[in-house]
């Protein structure tokens, strides 16, 4: 098994007759799923998602994807091909449309409508190319075809790429849920039909690989559900993700059984199932669901409301709730369904809202402790069998952590793929195929590209150091005034702090050292302001340590009079 060296430099010229593909994200992190495929000077690219921060990411709305190494090639692209509709998938989108607005999308019918909705919000028109199941289109040298997967959300497509080069096909996200909720089964006689063709390159979703066995099936969760409603006498407040249409189907299913309405709280979750409901895809008996201005109408156990916040997102609704921020206050006897699964990363956050929601009383339903979420991926069985079935020449595993795609080649290799035919990269490594054979041929600048609010790429790395050390360490800020002429302190030094844990007091003790630094510094004929601020910051700095052993962000401000 091939793997990613840090010695890799910028790939060579694409060898007539070659395949290039080069992900830039969606491996080593769970998120930000973009790959971009080149042949014959044309691009394709499969998905455009975002990555979601941590806690080590503050201020930080998403995390897109880097487009520098196709910045001045955006007019080779010949289409941007969506698997599904979940925003690490097509997140990304409406900001590579900003740089070339007329990009076509190519989708199933839900996957573009959720998509188009984000797509107003930026004011993009987009050029959509909706497809389904079983079709087969030409784009450039790109010859497309479309297959049914099962997935946590409908509609989602596997998508087949024939060029002279070699067959590719990339599954997006997919599981083999053999008793669907909407009958949309896995395609696997498909599957098998190409592989009698021979599949060159199979890349496969990786995030269950570690998983043993079979997912179970989406439908097991209704008896749950229903158990959960049937002892509940208040409230019923439900948290998923705002695209999972199948799990709220459930929800509303054991609504209309037990008597109560329904009322979706949070934009996303609105408009989401707005379209979902629209389109077919959810079904709604008449009158079931209300208006959540209707709540304060019905009685308590007559009610279950819908919301985000299954991850613990701070502006979520459920998140607000657990914080007494939002106008739906917990009681006592509330119970709260979180319907989902942690993505890695987000475990002390959902466990902080779990123990916010429990303070006020509520009778928290999780993973944890109730059968209430089956995962959207195919576990290590299911891809055993898949990879029987597909025999591919050769394997790439994509979307997951390291763990997840090690894990993931391992059963590549069970099953009878040889090892050097399996390539183990990362985001931002070039692989070649050529020949029958895949191989890393360099890399492309891949890193993270950080969104906050309407500034996209202008944080940077440095930044948000800054901001966690302002955020853990606090700031002192140091004021003085100097006279250009004389040389001497006029003013100051004045020092304030802020979250330093140092009482404003203490600072008497420093501002001596501070004055015989300066009064050096002048007679030694250093009276530049930079250098006294670097001064300043060395001085209380060394202070701040040797007394607290704190590392609190220093701002030095001299002024000239």
């Amino acid at each position: 098994m091939s793997h990613p060296h840090p010695e890799l430099g910028p790939p060579p010229p694409l060898p007539k007759g070659a395949l290039r593909i080069t992900p830039l994200g969606g491996l080593g992190e769970i998120g930000r799923n973009m790959t971009v495929f080149e042949y014959g000077g044309r691009l394709l690219i499969v998905d455009c998602g975002v990555l979601f921060p941590e806690e080590e990411q503050p201020g930080i709305d998403l995390i897109l994807p880097d487009f520098t190494s196709i910045r001045d090639r955006l007019d080779d692209i010949d289409a941007i091909v969506l698997t599904h509709g979940h925003e690490d998938h097509i997140g990304g989108v409406p900001y590579l449309l900003r740089e070339r607005p007329d990009i076509p999308l190519m989708g199933s019918k839900l996957t573009l409508a959720l998509l188009e909705a984000k797509l107003q919000e930026h004011r993009i028109r987009p050029n959509n190319l909706q497809v389904k199941e079983g079709d087969r289109k030409n784009r450039g040298p790109f010859d497309l075809e479309f297959i049914a997967v099962n997935h946590s959300i409908p509609d989602a497509l596997a998508v087949a790429i024939r060029t002279p080069a070699g067959m590719v096909v990339a599954t997006g996200d997919f599981k083999m849920d053999q008793l669907p909720l909407d009958g949309r089964l896995t395609d696997l006689r498909t599957f098998a039909r190409l592989g009698e063709e021979g599949i060159d390159l199979l890349v496969v979703d990786s995030t269950n690989a570690e998983v043993p066995g079979f997912v179970p099936q989406e439908r097991d969760i209704s008896g749950v559900l229903r158990g959960v409603f049937s002892g509940a006498d208040k409230r019923i407040i439900v948290a998923s993700f705002a695209s999972h249409v199948h799990r709220i189907q459930q929800i509303i299913d054991a609504a209309e059984e037990y008597g109560r309405k329904v009322a979706f709280v949070g934009r996303s979750m609105v408009r989401n199932m707005g379209i979902a409901r629209e389109l077919g895809y959810l079904r709604v008996p008449p009158g079931l669901v209300v208006d959540v201005k209707q709540l304060d109408d019905l009685p308590d156990d007559k009610v279950v409301l819908v919301c985000t916040g299954s991850q613990g997102e701070p502006m979520a609704a459920l998140s607000r709730m657990a914080n007494r921020d939002h106008q739906i206050r917990i009681a006592d006897g509330d119970t709260v369904i979180l319907a989902s699964s942690l993505i890695p990363g987000n475990e002390n956050a959902v466990y902080r809202v779990i123990n916010g929601l429990t303070r006020w009383g509520a009778n928290v339903v999780h993973k944890g402790n109730a059968k209430v979420h089956v995962s959207g991926h195919a576990s290590a069985g299911e891809l055993l069998y898949f990879y029987n079935i597909c025999k591919p020449k050769n394997l790439m595993p994509v979307h997951g952590e390291w763990r997840h795609l090690r894990a993931n080649a391992e059963l590549g290799v069970l099953t009878g793929i040889p090892p050097n035919h399996i390539v183990i990269a990362e985001d931002g490594v070039v692989v070649d195929l050529k020949d029958d054979n895949v191989k890393i041929v360099g890399k492309v600048q891949a890193g993270y590209v950080y969104v906050d609010g309407l500034s996209v790429g202008d944080v940077t790395e440095s930044s948000l150091k800054d901001r966690r050390i302002l955020g853990e360490e606090g700031i002192i800020s140091v004021y003085v005034v100097v006279d250009s002429s004389s040389g001497k302190i006029v003013g100051g030094p004045d020092v304030q702090s802020r979250g330093s844990g140092i009482d404003d007091k203490d600072f008497t003790q420093v501002v001596p050292k501070i004055q015989d630094a300066l009064n050096k510094s002048f007679q030694d004929g250093v009276t530049e302001p930079h250098q006294l601020q670097q001064l300043i910051r060395r001085v209380v700095g060394k202070w701040v340590s040797d007394n607290y052993r704190r590392r609190p962000m220093i701002l030095p401000v001299v002024v000239e009079v």
